[in-house]
């Protein structure tokens, strides 16, 4: 499909090429039954030429080649319309064009806005206080933080001051919907606490969603459009900032360093278990770790806010760790299930694996 859409580009801009040619006498096409000017005759090259840088962006996949498509097409069908005898056939490809390059802006718009986000992010100044994780820090904890920590291996090492990580899955938005498989790339900060997630979803063959997730200075939003247009979801306010708040309490798993910040205060259970509370931005949320007797997270549970049906309720959020890898010298989970535990049964709608994860470590 990628390569006869770019054909279809290619040859509607050579067609063009049949206007400028006859506009400067270089060649005559008996057939046309209306003259074409020379400044005309720019025109359809102009629209030859953005047809085909068109054609190689999309090739090359760069993002932006919808605005060289959507240009040529506004080019193009003025012209059509101006001859409409001899060229209106063009109308048909403009049409395809228009269906494919629209949305594709709309994600290209999406994506921009994201990756804005991401470096206001991630330029923020990295404070240096906590340089090194040392056990003089560690032993004011509960006792299974400690072993977690230690079985993590961030002791004795730098702490890790921005995350990059990418990961595959599937989700389903209802009880009874379909799992629909999902790739998506998070940034992290711990100090500010941050972090800003994307994905792409297709629910169908003629329908991509684009979604993102963000908590930046204490204030949480999701934001879900279709093509990258049009608004399904955008939340925000208390209950949304502290549901993404204790996402990111959260996935500490994946850099545990974290553990030891200001904002996050502990409170033991148990050797196995811990209670941690996170305030930041004006907004607090509490959730219980459960670790093994290896130090390894086993499952974190809150209580988040659910929405269904427009309605909002706080029930059992539960993340649980499946499998655990060392990657660059951090032992943390890999595989995860994220499952609510409503009144009416259990709902898991996340699985998910980390593909790719990567450290930034405080200098």
């Amino acid at each position: 499909m990628k390569y006869l859409f770019s054909f279809l580009l290619f040859v509607h801009g050579l067609i063009h090429l049949m206007g400028f040619a006859n506009g400067f006498g270089f060649s005559k096409l008996p057939a046309l039954t209306k003259y074409i000017s020379k400044p005309t005759g720019v025109l359809w090259l102009f629209a030859a030429m953005l047809f085909t840088a068109a054609a190689v962006y999309y090739l090359l996949k760069k993002e932006n080649w919808p605005l060289f498509a959507l240009a040529a097409v506004v080019i193009s069908q003025l012209l059509i319309i101006w001859y409409w005898k001899d060229a209106k056939m063009g109308t048909a490809a403009n049409f395809i064009i228009l269906l494919v390059a629209v949305p594709a802006l709309g994600e290209w718009q999406f994506n921009r806005m994201y990756k804005k986000e991401v470096q206001r992010m991630i330029t923020q100044p990295i404070n240096k206080s906590t340089s090194t994780i040392i056990n003089e820090q560690v032993r004011l904890l509960p006792t299974a933080v400690q072993k977690w920590l230690q079985a993590s291996g961030v002791i004795n090492r730098p702490a890790i001051q921005r995350v990059y990580l990418q990961q595959r899955g599937e989700m389903k938005n209802k009880p009874d919907g379909k799992w629909i498989p999902f790739e998506a790339e998070q940034y992290f900060t711990t100090d500010p606490p941050s972090f800003s997630w994307k994905t792409k979803i297709s629910p169908s063959d003629f329908l991509f969603i684009n979604g993102k997730d963000k908590y930046e200075q204490g204030k949480g939003n999701m934001l879900i459009k279709a093509y990258g247009l049009f608004t399904i979801a955008d939340s925000k306010g208390p209950q949304t900032d502290q549901g993404t708040l204790l996402r990111y309490l959260a996935e500490t798993s994946w850099f545990p360093a974290a553990a030891i910040s200001e904002y996050i205060k502990w409170e033991a259970i148990d050797d196995k278990t811990a209670k941690a509370t996170m305030s930041y931005g004006g907004t607090t949320a509490s959730g219980i770790f459960y670790f093994n007797a290896n130090g390894d997270l086993e499952k974190f549970e809150a209580d988040r806010y659910y929405i269904n049906n427009k309605r909002s309720s706080l029930e059992k959020w539960q993340v649980t760790c499946i499998d655990h890898k060392t990657i660059n010298g951090i032992r943390i989970p890999v595989k995860n299930n994220v499952t609510w535990k409503l009144k009416d049964g259990d709902f898991k709608w996340l699985e998910l694996e980390i593909t790719n994860i990567q450290f930034t470590f405080t200098p």
